[in-house]
């Protein structure tokens, strides 16, 4: 019998996309409040979507099994899959609150999605949201819950000392499940860990609902001492360091480099910054620590889309920064952003040209997609359509009057993708969609 049982609603096999690259992580947030909850004398369980062939009869195993008092989905908001805010995910978290209410217990609820539409999972039955970071908020939830207060937003401040966060509750955790699946895909075993929370950047198509415009990290030594745990107690081969931006500072990254040789905690590791972080002297940092691979947001090789974006980014700052963790051997992978408002086929084009000179190790590329809360939403919220979400990470669905259309922008994607990994891209294809959509009467394609 639990107290609490802690789920989510991150169900990857509702993915296909990724069902095909199968790098599935434990919801690492979620575990941050279990550990919480536990401390504070709850006695919890965990009911993990991620892995789950039927999610929602799995579910109602886990209510009985467990025999809650109170159910909370909590999202794991270190996971850009959360912060996508993907319909299938809602649909996921709403079932699982009607499933509990069937059963009489109540559920609460945590995350991106449900911070932009506090009414629509009030009215799907949760009794209450849990605005911001979860940890400021959750312990008075339950006792509100408890008490029969219901139907209210709860907001509480960010957390200042992220080292008082207990480590996550990694026992819940099926981990053998997970390092079966890595191992058969990949050869080897990852697990995710986050050194900060938030970002003080403002690109103005970057939504925060959780964490925010501040940015708070943990001591160098106590990420240092987390990933030697994970290492020597858990076997893990790599890690997946979840942060919004690794290494903003250049003195805790050398810090943190220093802790990590001191008591031989490396891992190798990826992580996600920014070009114009990844000077010599931090990557350098960043290859003592183990750092094999770095995700850079690109986002565009046309400087007037970067300033449109607010990226606050120089264009050949890519190119620089390639070049350093080339040197170091580092892998470097660039996210790309097409459709921003503006952008036409010479924009286009200059993307491609910086991807082909830049030649990065890999990339990822997505369509800009309005969230709320972002000068980009409120810019574009007149052209939206009736649909303002993705249903799958994959979907690269245009939600708003773009230059071109969704069919055009996936072929830019997959010829894109093709001819950095080597394979054989349909340019051809892609002039042809180009020159189609350009025409007036059919500028505007829709999902």
């Amino acid at each position: 019998m639990a107290d609490i049982l802690l789920t989510h609603s991150n169900h990857l096999y509702s993915d296909r996309k990724q069902v095909r690259k199968m790098q599935p992580y434990p919801p690492l947030h979620t575990l941050m409040a279990a550990a919480l909850l536990r401390q504070s004398g709850y006695s919890v369980a965990l009911f993990d979507a991620t892995l789950a062939l039927d999610p929602d009869q799995e579910f109602r195993v886990a209510l009985e099994q467990h025999g809650p008092k109170l159910v909370a989905v909590i999202e794991d908001n270190f996971n850009f899959l959360t912060k996508m805010c993907l319909t299938r995910n809602r649909d996921l978290a709403f079932r699982m609150c009607g499933i509990a209410s069937r059963a009489g217990i109540p559920s609460i609820v945590n995350g991106s999605d449900s911070t932009d539409r506090t009414a629509a999972y009030l009215d799907a039955g949760f009794e209450m949201v849990l605005t911001g970071e979860v940890e400021s908020t959750i312990l008075e939830a339950v006792r509100m819950v408890g008490r029969g207060e219901k139907a209210r937003p709860l907001r509480g401040p960010g957390i200042a000392d992220l080292d008082s966060i207990p480590d996550a509750a990694w026992d819940l955790v099926d981990l053998e499940s997970y390092r079966a699946l890595w191992k058969q895909s990949h050869g080897h075993f990852s697990l995710n860990m986050v050194s900060s929370r938030g970002c003080p950047y403002r690109c103005n198509w970057c939504a925060k609902p959780v964490f925010g415009s501040g940015y708070r990290f943990r001591s160098p030594e106590r990420v240092a001492q987390e990933m030697l745990r994970l290492k020597r107690e858990f076997q893990a081969d790599h890690i997946w360091f979840a942060d919004d931006i690794f290494a903003l500072s250049p003195q805790w990254t050398r810090a943190f480099a220093d802790a990590v040789e001191r008591i031989d905690a490396a891992v190798p590791f990826k992580m996600q910054s920014r070009c114009d972080l990844m000077t010599r002297n931090t990557v350098e940092a960043l290859r003592r620590a183990g750092c094999v691979e770095v995700w850079m947001g690109a986002e565009s090789g046309s400087q007037k889309i970067l300033d449109e974006m607010d990226k606050g980014t120089q264009v050949e700052q890519i190119q620089e920064a390639r070049e350093n963790l080339r040197r170091h051997g580092i892998r470097a992978g660039l996210f790309l952003q097409f459709g921003y408002p503006g952008e036409r086929w010479s924009e286009i084009e200059q993307t491609i040209r910086m991807v082909r000179e830049t030649a990065p190790d890999d990339i990822g590329v997505s369509v800009s997609y309005p969230l709320p809360g972002t000068g980009f939403y409120d810019r574009v919220a007149r052209d939206l359509g009736e649909k303002v979400n993705w249903r799958d990470s994959g979907d690269l669905s245009m939600m708003f009057r773009g230059a071109y259309s969704t069919e055009f922008y996936r072929e830019l994607a997959n010829a894109l993708h093709e001819e950095v990994r080597g394979g054989d891209p349909r340019w051809d294809r892609v002039r042809e969609l180009e020159k189609v959509s350009t025409r007036p009467e059919v500028a505007w394609t829709c999902c």
